[in-house]
């Protein structure tokens, strides 16, 4: 099968984070192109087109935000699978070759890899492996063996490129935009495949990994509250497009055995287990009071006025 890679990035402060994630996919041995999509920021298309003219470096033609991005490198791509990296993620060795050989059959639409943190210091006290995904990396929680699972991580997934289109791509109403952390719509998507075809399989293969940089700010009890908080008003958003038993099925188990596991375990700890035990409770209360702020009041990502989280949406 033929592939394409995609990277979206929207500023130059990752620019050293973008090469890395460049290098890492020219090193794999396998694709057939790589498309750079650089989101609304000349300065960074300009910079991006100079420095990789073997790649397909485009702006974004749609709305801003990731899910434009992205969107934008499914309408050009050449490849029957679709992969895509984070900007400030470096894919190890081996990585897209087992995201393809994930693609066992037909009915595989999506195959999603693992990731790890590269932290800026020491591994955080607030950040315990349960909450790995507030910073976009693997959580304990998930499956440790390939098979089939809900949705993919964004940093690290492939999909077959006409069931993409044929769902409309990724949804730009709930995507990213700039650093505010409203998403799931990698979740959204992967959900919306298996409704439009019941034998669509959407499988994980963990040994398909990335490292995924992360930012000093996003180690801090501040970040773990406004990304929890976020994530529930995000949840609220796809409840309403695709069902909310859809949108919650693998958030129910999570929520009822493993954060209460993780908390117990760091009570008993005592006070070496007082961050993190502070930290589980707080994003699972905050997760469950911005899904219910965002039932009652939808958000949408890339609005101009001020959002639910008390910032400006880009």
């Amino acid at each position: 099968m033929s592939v394409s890679v995609v990277i979206c990035a929207y500023t130059l402060d990752r620019w050293d984070q973008l090469t890395l994630a460049m290098t890492s996919v020219s090193d794999q041995g396998v694709g057939d192109e790589t498309i750079l999509v650089i989101d609304h920021n000349d300065e960074l298309l300009r910079r991006a087109q100079a420095r990789w003219p073997e790649a397909r470096v485009l702006a974004n033609t749609g709305k801003q935000g990731l899910s434009g991005a992205r969107n934008t490198a499914l309408q050009v791509a050449d490849g029957e699978i679709v992969a895509f990296l984070d900007d400030d993620a470096v894919a190890e060795p081996g990585w897209l070759r087992t995201l393809v050989d994930g693609f066992i059959a037909p009915s595989v639409v999506a195959v999603g890899g693992s990731a790890v943190p590269l932290w800026p210091g020491d591994a955080p006290a607030v950040l315990p492996e349960e909450l790995l995904w507030i910073v976009g990396c693997s959580y304990r929680g998930l499956p440790t063996r390939p098979g089939p699972v809900r949705n993919v991580m964004g940093c690290s997934m492939a999909f077959r490129r006409d069931p993409l289109l044929a769902v409309g791509g990724f949804n730009t109403d709930t995507g990213r935009v700039g650093k505010l952390p409203i998403g799931c719509e990698e979740t959204e998507v992967c959900i919306k495949l298996r409704q439009l075809d019941p034998t669509h399989t959407v499988r994980y293969e963990p040994s398909a990994r990335v490292r995924h940089h992360v930012s000093p700010d996003r180690t801090r009890m501040a970040y773990v509250a406004h990304r929890s908080w976020c994530e529930g008003i995000s949840k609220a958003g796809i409840a309403r497009t695709v069902g909310r038993q859809d949108a919650l099925s693998a958030e129910s188990a999570y929520a009822s055995r493993v954060l209460p596991a993780a908390l117990w375990r760091e009570l008993r700890r005592g006070p070496q287990g007082a961050p993190a035990a502070t930290a589980i409770l707080l994003s699972l209360l905050l997760a469950g009071a911005g899904f219910l702020r965002g039932s009652i009041a939808p958000v949408r990502a890339g609005s101009p006025r001020r959002s639910l989280t008390g910032r400006t949406l880009a």
